[in-house]
């Protein structure tokens, strides 16, 4: 496949488990940071390719674009079998793979909509802000806590989310487990998915793509 991925994202961002798993799959690809969070400039950054200004989008080497977290991880491994990120239709793991990459944009991911801007839904008044925080944040952990009561059980020891072998459902969790309330509470709830991103963390062929795009702060749970 000729040409080469453009991922429009940031550090931090939606777009990391975008950008790992097209480094696992051995992809071709180059970042337009745009850190929309940061302001309208930064948003319109994304304006030509998402209408919604929202990361992470990826470019194909044929010019399609594709948005949505969960849609980009779920077309590239369909695009590229031979990399093992995902059970493939007709494997008997490929139902409970679909509903958690469902779960975590409609149940976790969401939540950051309203966090980033808590104005958006509550105004200006300062303490009702500081109560969406708290409550969502809460809701966060929650979510966590039910997928770890559902998928804890079956995984391995030394295996992953969706069977013996990484998959991008790993590097979603792992990205959004370091999101709020961050990774010590997501190892309260979730301590068995905990021992899965950790693993995450440490796959060799991820070292430099973690050090180099997302490291880790001076002080942050791991």
């Amino acid at each position: 496949m000729a040409g080469e991925y453009i991922v429009y994202g940031a550090s931090g961002s939606g777009s990391m488990p975008v950008e790992a798993a097209l480094t696992l799959m051995g992809q071709p690809f180059r970042v337009v940071e745009a850190v929309t969070w940061e302001g309208e400039a930064e948003r319109d950054k994304v304006a030509s390719v998402n209408p919604m200004r929202q990361i992470p989008a990826l470019i194909t080497p044929e010019g399609e674009t594709v948005t949505e977290s969960a849609a980009i991880l779920l077309f590239l491994t369909e695009r590229h079998p031979e990399a093992g990120l995902a059970p493939l239709p007709g494997d008997p793991r490929r139902g409970q793979f679909l509903r958690w990459m469902s779960f975590i944009p409609a149940s976790v991911y969401s939540m950051y909509w309203v966090r980033d801007v808590p104005s958006r839904l509550v105004g200006q008044d300062e303490a009702a802000q500081a109560v969406l925080l708290q409550r969502t944040s809460g809701r966060i952990a929650d979510c966590w806590a039910v997928m770890e009561s559902q998928i804890g059980p079956t995984i391995a020891p030394g295996g992953f989310l969706a069977g013996p072998g990484v998959s991008v459902l790993d590097l979603y969790v792992t990205v959004a487990s370091r999101w709020t309330p961050r990774r010590k509470r997501f190892a309260e709830v979730a301590p068995k998915m905990a021992e899965v991103v950790r693993r995450v963390d440490a796959l060799p062929e991820l070292q430099a793509f973690w050090t180099g795009r997302w490291p880790f702060a001076e002080g942050e749970e791991r």
